[in-house]
């Protein structure tokens, strides 16, 4: 995925677009129902994979709906804004985290077929999403965090259909625990890149476009 770096202060959208607003509800919805899925889903068949990637999914439901509720509002109401989503992403990490040593010490084996079904339909949603976003994946901190969330999803769905592959071929839990691990950590570095840009807005008083591309 490519993100441009270097844009300029002038040109950062802010998300004063009706297209954008429409984009964004279309997105929360398909993110809820997607949360609800993967969480009944994965607690019934035991995956961390699942459950982590679920979590993500009500996270962006949630912030998503943050995001639409400040466009227009002052820039350090949308940093702000963009700063708690930032805080909440690695608060989920930290919960998948921990989750997932628990598991691993708990023990069970979760069913590939299953958790490689609902990767794929999850992935499907979230290229959807993409693609709805796409023209707006650069602009402020609130805005960008917006893409970041999407991305985050659609890499994660990849790493569950992966995860459902080698359960499936090893016959252990080990890949499921795995794949739930690398995906706390993309949070927490995703977490890191907001709260980052959030910051510099606020103490700049200035629209960032961040200089990391990913």
């Amino acid at each position: 995925m490519s993100e441009s770096c270097g844009t300029s202060h002038t040109s950062t959208f802010t998300g004063m677009s009706p297209a954008y607003k429409r984009a964004l509800l279309i997105v929360i919805a398909i993110n809820g129902i997607m949360f609800i899925a993967e969480i009944i889903i994965g607690i019934q068949i035991g995956s961390q994979a699942l459950l982590a990637d679920a979590l993500d999914f009500g996270s962006d439901t949630a912030t998503y709906g943050i995001s639409l509720a400040v466009i227009g509002a002052p820039l350090a109401t949308r940093s702000k804004a963009a700063m708690f989503k930032g805080v909440s992403l690695a608060i989920i990490a930290l919960i998948v985290l921990g989750t997932t040593f628990w598991k691993f010490f708990a023990g069970g084996v979760p069913a590939p077929q299953i958790m490689g079904l609902v990767g794929a339909v999850a992935l499907a949603a979230n290229l959807l999403s993409l693609v709805i976003l796409m023209r707006w994946r650069d602009g402020d901190a609130n805005i960008r965090s917006v893409w970041l969330c999407s991305r985050n999803d659609a890499i994660g769905n990849v790493g569950v259909i992966i995860a459902g592959i080698m359960v499936f071929v090893s016959g252990a839990a080990w890949p499921d625990l795995v794949v739930a691990i690398l995906l706390a950590s993309l949070f927490l570095k995703s977490s890191y890149s907001i709260i980052k840009q959030a910051r510099r807005e606020l103490v700049t008083g200035e629209i960032s476009s961040s200089h990391d591309c990913h």
